[in-house]
């Protein structure tokens, strides 16, 4: 599995029609989208998973948003919900032949929480539109709870991959053994919990990223009253006294969390580390924060020295439950 920061052909993402996922606020989700969409074909193509029926309204926001619509491409690839990070296939590409395959794993969102038959079908609608081999793996497994650097190493955090509600007959041993055989990682790092409100039970995508070999970037909660300060905490301990596989520590920089917010008493996992890389740019989630917003660009910029920075305001995607890097998944080229 290659790094997000390695050449791409494309961006796949499913089209939001799930009202039940912004319960009240879903009326400005299709625009937001359509806005992501425009973003992401400035730099790439973008493809998009969306039933035949939603496409013509779909294919008028994004052009309304001033997407390049020769950039885009709808599939008539019905989906249950939007989160394509996690429905999706994870790609994956010959060391030696550059051939791009796809992995496609048991998806049974995030433990049985949501119905997921539409979204489990994704990968191999997904394969056969474009012809490239696929390779069944019998695990529940999300995009979003990996990140990996392209050189042997993959984060996980043991709140998701250990929850007995994905895959309780396999033990952590055979879960690192099938990470390893279908993605070709040689070390699994595992950090602990994830941050609150993340229904995904923990998704590293939310923590803690990779930024280049070497190089992690972490969530950092400095209020001691906060509810994700001990667990954000603990994994910045972990992440100390990890290893790269030459032994050698990594450089660790830390992300603000931005000010805990919700909608109807409840608190959203709003997190500046669901960033997407494309290529020549990241588009790093905000909420409506200015200084914060602005730091955690800024220290996303940093990571990323030549791409281009792209804010996204995300207060109202946030709302259901993830936002980027949730909603999207590369595809190397």
């Amino acid at each position: 599995m290659p790094a997000e920061w390695e050449p791409q052909a494309a961006i796949w993402l499913s089209w939001p029609h799930k009202r039940k996922t912004w319960p009240g606020q879903f009326r400005g989700i299709p625009r937001a989208f359509a806005g992501i969409v425009a973003a992401i074909s400035r730099f790439e193509d973008v493809r998009i998973n969306c039933a035949a029926k939603l496409q013509p309204r779909a294919r008028r926001l994004c052009a309304a948003a001033g997407a390049d619509l020769r950039r885009v491409t709808f599939y008539d690839h019905p989906t249950n919900d939007a989160w394509c990070r996690d429905h999706g296939p994870i790609f994956v590409k010959h060391d030696r032949t550059g051939e791009v395959a796809l992995t496609d794993w048991r998806f049974n969102a995030w433990g049985g929480k949501y119905p997921f038959a539409l979204d489990d079908r994704i990968p191999p609608r997904i394969g056969r539109a474009l012809r490239l081999r696929r390779f069944e793996c019998d695990m529940v497994l999300e995009g979003g709870s990996i990140d990996v650097d392209g050189r042997g190493l993959l984060l996980t955090t043991e709140q998701c991959l250990l929850n007995p509600n994905r895959n309780p007959s396999l033990t952590r041993a055979q879960i690192e053994q099938n990470l390893r055989d279908a993605l070709g990682v040689k070390k699994i790092l595992w950090l602990g919990e994830g941050i609150v409100g993340d229904d995904t039970d923990g998704h590293v995508d939310d923590l803690t990223r990779f930024f280049k070999p070497g190089g992690i970037v972490t969530c950092r909660e400095t209020n001691p009253r906060d509810a994700n300060y001990r667990a954000l905490a603990e994994n910045l301990e972990r992440l100390k006294s990890f290893r790269t596989l030459a032994g050698r520590k990594f450089e660790i920089v830390t992300l603000p969390m931005p000010r805990a917010f919700g909608f109807r008493g409840r608190r959203v996992p709003a997190s500046y580390a669901n960033f997407l890389v494309l290529n020549g740019a990241v588009l790093v989630p905000t909420f409506r924060q200015p200084r914060r917003d602005a730091e955690a660009c800024a220290i996303v910029g940093g990571c990323f020295p030549g791409r281009e920075i792209v804010p996204i305001d995300c207060y109202e995607l946030v709302w259901g439950l993830g936002t980027l890097h949730c909603l999207s998944q590369q595809q190397p080229a």
